[in-house]
């Protein structure tokens, strides 16, 4: 149970109480409200008297009231289990979308922003986080179509916007629910962890004898690591590479539409319109520091290659070919073999839950605060209805009460939600989801954030927890990372809460986090043999394992040393395959004409790049041409946010490895420069420039000299 003093936070979390009715009723309730305040402001403000107060100022108020309610109205779409509530999450998104493409569509509104906005612009007595509101408002409406003459080409944009919308929420409803996967024999499976197969669904009638193996990642990446069966990798990955292909065609609609839609902004292409506003201001920019990153990374990767044909020669007596499905098994193989990598073993010491202890733990040093797990009675206490079941969505997930500690004043910081294991109709990836942002009320006391991981490990058994790898633990402490972003941020309005920053910046925070996983004090502050876990635990790991003598608690020195030499072990092949979706997303969107984009076969482009790109065969070296399948369908970034912008994994690296080498390589755990960076870096949000916010924290501007020192490229 949770502290006295912690157990009764200033503001109850949010509730998960939704029907699909309820759900529909909430919507037109929240869009009828914003509604009417459009209406009134525009009849009861003349142009000439509008100002930031009486416009702006009540339309922010809105969204932030709008936001606590909105954010998990959409949230369902990604967590429920409940099949019609998805489907009302998906359908109020809709809803909600084509909503705020009209509101930014008005032109009585945009004529009342566009008077503040030429009044105040300049007006020094404008408080910094309000003129860059009124900035970022009046530019919105210009790019949400008021830049268009009334008319026909006006009517065109906002009927591609509502496509667009729309193509987005069916695309990621058709990632999040797919479930496809094989029957396989075990025996095809040979090498792949033993607790896995036995946990796999058993077949029946046609398919006795067999197991159903899923292509979601605690199934999919085993299988790809250890299967000794080259045959089973092959299959397996075409199989992964062409689910999803109910999104082929509305991944290409997309990209037409939003070139169509940029050029009659007045702009070039997609991709011109999208990076105006990030740290890189345009394509050229982009184009040159992946291409000089290319050129850089090419011969290395090819390097890498060389030695993992040699791996595969000594395993297959065959290495003329080294092919994409090839590649986790021989680098895993590689990693066990040249740096005695064991990731069974390594796995022992990261239980899933005593690894989210340590994160916290590290994250209470270093930032200066509480977590405190609530557990059933607590949430009994806290919830607004007195049932705690009512602010969880499912019974898997924990919940924290999150707290500043002393030293940075006890006060409450907000509401943080953990939800690890995967289930049918789950969002299927790693994530950080805002449910409900901070802001400052109108009475001016503050609005508390609650912000929720999604992830997709595996269940715990009886004889085993649910053991991360150590990638796992490093995936996991990142977006823990960006859940920490979106805590502790404090900004007056919710539309620069937390991660709502540009897009080649958001990464950054939780990227240089990661250099805490590879850190050797850290490795062993975060690991814990499972058989330490419980005494159960420990019984079953004393007879699976056959040893008289149990391990040590934490990782041993010579694990933590085979974990740290491997940080770069393949290094410029993992850097190429994120150049291959950075590189294909500018591709798609800054084509030649739209004539091109209209033509582009975007099966064809994305496997042909990843060859180039990568250097790894595909099918089309086995002469099947390049379209054998479709990646395009199940990348979800390009269509969820990151269109023109996945570059910004690269980009933000530069920026996280600056910051890491400069100020916490020497001491990681320095606490004075971890509450320097919560309060210089992480509580802006997206409140100001983010290049300032960078200049502020480094003392200077940002250098590439770290990141491609890190990479072995300086």
């Amino acid at each position: 149970m949770a502290s006295a003093k912690h157990k009764k936070p200033p503001q109850a979390p949010p509730l998960f109480t939704h029907t699909p009715e309820s759900l529909a009723k909430d919507t037109n309730s929240i869009l009828k409200r914003n509604q009417e305040l459009q209406d009134r402001i525009v009849k009861d403000v003349k142009p000439e008297e509008a100002s930031f107060d009486n416009v702006i100022l009540p339309f922010a108020r809105d969204d932030d009231q709008m936001s606590l309610e909105t954010h998990i109205i959409g949230f369902y779409s990604a967590v429920s289990t409940d099949s019609k509530l998805r489907d009302a999450s998906v359908a109020a998104e809709k809803q909600m979308d084509e909503f705020a493409i009209d509101s930014v569509m008005r032109e009585d509104v945009f004529k009342l922003v566009d008077a503040v906005y030429k009044k105040q612009k300049d007006d020094k007595d404008l408080e910094a986080e309000n003129r860059r509101l009124l900035e970022k408002d009046h530019k919105g409406y210009i790019r949400n179509g008021l830049g268009i003459s009334a008319g026909p080409k006006r009517d065109r944009f906002k009927e591609i916007k509502k496509r667009l919308s729309e193509l987005s929420i069916i695309f990621q409803k058709n990632l999040n629910e797919e479930s496809g996967g094989l029957w396989f024999k075990p025996g095809e499976l040979e090498g792949a962890p033993a607790d896995l197969i036995t946990g796999l669904k058993k077949g029946e009638g046609e398919h006795e004898g067999k197991v159903w193996l899923t292509f979601k990642y605690p199934d999919l990446f085993p299988v790809q690591k250890y299967c000794r069966n080259a045959e089973t990798r092959h299959k397996l990955f075409l199989a992964n590479e062409n689910k999803c292909n109910n999104n082929i065609e509305l991944f290409k609609e997309a990209i037409v539409l939003r070139d169509e839609a940029a050029r009659l902004l007045g702009y070039p292409d997609h991709a011109t319109f999208r990076i105006e506003d990030k740290m890189a201001k345009t394509p050229k920019t982009v184009d040159d520091f992946l291409g000089d990153l290319r050129k850089r990374l090419a011969p290395g990767g090819l390097k890498e290659i060389e030695k993992l044909k040699e791996l595969k020669e000594a395993e297959t007596g065959d290495a003329e070919q080294y092919f994409l499905w090839d590649h986790r098994f021989y680098d895993t193989l590689m990693l066990e073999r040249d740096y005695q990598l064991d990731q069974e073993k390594i796995s022992e010491y990261f239980p899933l839950q005593s690894s989210i202890d340590g994160m916290l733990k590290i994250f209470e040093e270093l930032f200066g605060l509480a977590f405190v797990k609530l557990e059933a009675e607590d949430r009994n206490a806290i919830s607004s209805t007195g049932k705690g079941d009512d602010i969880i969505w499912h019974p898997d997930v924990h919940l924290f009460s999150v707290w500043d500690d002393e030293g940075e004043g006890n006060g409450f910081v907000g509401y943080l939600y953990l939800d690890l294991h995967p289930r049918d109709g789950k969002y299927g990836h790693a994530a950080n989801f805002n449910l409900s942002p901070g802001f400052i009320n109108e009475n001016g006391t503050r609005r508390y954030p609650a912000t929720a991981l999604v992830c997709n490990f595996s269940k715990p058994t009886p004889k085993k927890p649910s053991l991360l790898k150590h990638d796992e633990v490093v995936t996991l402490f990142h977006e823990l990372g960006h859940g920490i972003h979106d805590l502790v941020s404090r900004t007056i309005y919710s539309r620069f809460h937390g991660t709502s920053t540009v897009r080649d910046f958001v990464e950054a925070p939780s990227q240089m986090l990661e250099n805490w996983c590879w850190t050797p004090s850290q490795i062993r502050a975060l690991s814990k043999h499972y058989s330490h876990v419980s005494p159960e635990y420990a019984t079953a790991w004393q007879e699976s394992a056959k040893e008289e003598k149990q391990p040590g608690e934490h990782m041993p020195e010579e694990l933590i040393k085979s974990v740290v030499s491997t940080r770069h072990v393949n290094d410029a092949l993992f850097n190429l395959r994120q150049l291959h979706f950075g590189i294909f997303d500018m591709t798609v969107h800054e084509p030649k004409s739209h004539e091109a984009v209209v033509k582009l076969d975007a099966s064809a482009t994305y496997n042909s790049l990843r060859h180039e790109i990568s250097k790894l065969d595909g099918p089309e070296a086995l002469g099947q041409g390049n379209d054998w399948g479709h990646g395009q369908a199940t990348f979800g970034h390009l269509i969820g946010g990151y269109d023109a912008g996945y570059y910004g994994y690269l980009s933000s690296q530069v920026y996280s490895t600056d910051m890491f080498y400069s100020v916490f390589k020497k001491d990681p755990m320095d606490g004075k420069e971890g509450r320097r960076y919560r309060h210089t870096v992480l509580e802006k949000g997206g409140s100001q420039d983010e290049m300032d916010t960078l200049k502020q924290f480094l003392g200077r501007e940002p250098s590439t000299e770290a990141f491609y020192k890190e990479l072995g490229l300086a």
